[in-house]
């Protein structure tokens, strides 16, 4: 046992600055965009990748220019696969789907934000103190408008174009969120379903201080479907998890990391109110 399951003192402190990726697996690329992480899904070698979420606004010329460094110039992916709509997940979908001419896929509960039908609620500006939930009510929340271009996930829970990989609806921090699974090796794709990065903390978001948290609480309406999330993807016993927010975990880290988290979610991942 580590002395605090929710450190991971099992990997290196690999950097999540801006800008700088790392490989995670071998087909797994992780791309952070400011305060969130992007990934590519596929390995290098083949030209059949996916774009899982889209980072921050006006963030698509880097994201173009890592995947050319990653996979070539002009290799387009073959879809682009979103864990939810929130500003800081799609900030560059509509620019990038242009771009590369390809589909977007989220789950039918997340569509008419990203049909220009819905804005999100409001956020909790008091949720888990800290500078961040208080700068909350300036993030954008009001919906993209992708077209034609976006797509329901399948109800099988099949990914397209990633044949290895099925989606499990996780919602609590949306209505819609989905997160993403390979039985083979059982690695996850989590979005924020929960993240590694105490994301209510300035200094946590800026110092990456890896710590099994809860989704952002500023952002989740719905705590009990929260919970049962964080309880489903935990009954998985991923082996690695790769988030929204913050560093990879693995191994016994991860395992008892998400265990505490369960065990003490009001206190971990709740808001006092």
């Amino acid at each position: 046992m580590v002395d605090n399951p929710l450190h991971d003192r099992h990997l290196p402190l690999t950097s999540v600055s801006s800008g700088k990726g790392h490989e995670v697996l071998a087909d797994v690329y992780c791309y952070p965009v400011q305060i969130v992480n992007v990934y590519f899904v596929a390995d290098p070698a083949r030209d059949d990748w996916v774009l899982v979420d889209a980072g921050m606004p006006r963030c698509e010329d880097d994201i173009i220019r890592a995947a050319a460094e990653r996979f070539g110039k002009n290799v387009p992916p073959r879809a682009i696969i979103l864990t939810h709509g929130h500003f800081d997940h799609v900030g560059a979908v509509v620019e990038l789907a242009e771009h590369w001419d390809v589909p977007v896929y989220a789950h039918s509960l997340e569509l008419p934000y990203l049909t220009g039908q819905k804005h999100y609620a409001p956020p909790d500006t008091h949720a888990g103190g800290g500078i961040i939930p208080s700068l909350a009510g300036f993030f954008p929340r009001e919906p993209i408008d992708l077209g034609a271009r976006i797509r329901p996930l399948p109800e099988d829970g099949s990914v397209p174009c990633l044949a290895d990989w099925r989606w499990l609806h996780t919602p609590g921090h949306t209505q819609g969120h989905i997160s993403l699974f390979r039985d083979s090796d059982r690695a996850l794709l989590a979005g924020d379903a929960f993240v590694t990065v105490r994301q209510e903390s300035l200094y946590q978001v800026f110092t990456q201080h890896r710590e099994i948290s809860g989704p952002p609480r500023y952002f989740t309406p719905d705590w009990e479907a929260a919970r049962r999330s964080v309880r489903i993807l935990a009954e998985l016993s991923p082996k690695v998890a790769m988030t929204g927010h913050g560093h990879v975990m693995s191994g016994e880290a991860l395992r008892d990391g998400l265990r505490c988290l369960l065990n003490n979610f009001e206190e971990r991942a709740m808001p006092d109110r």
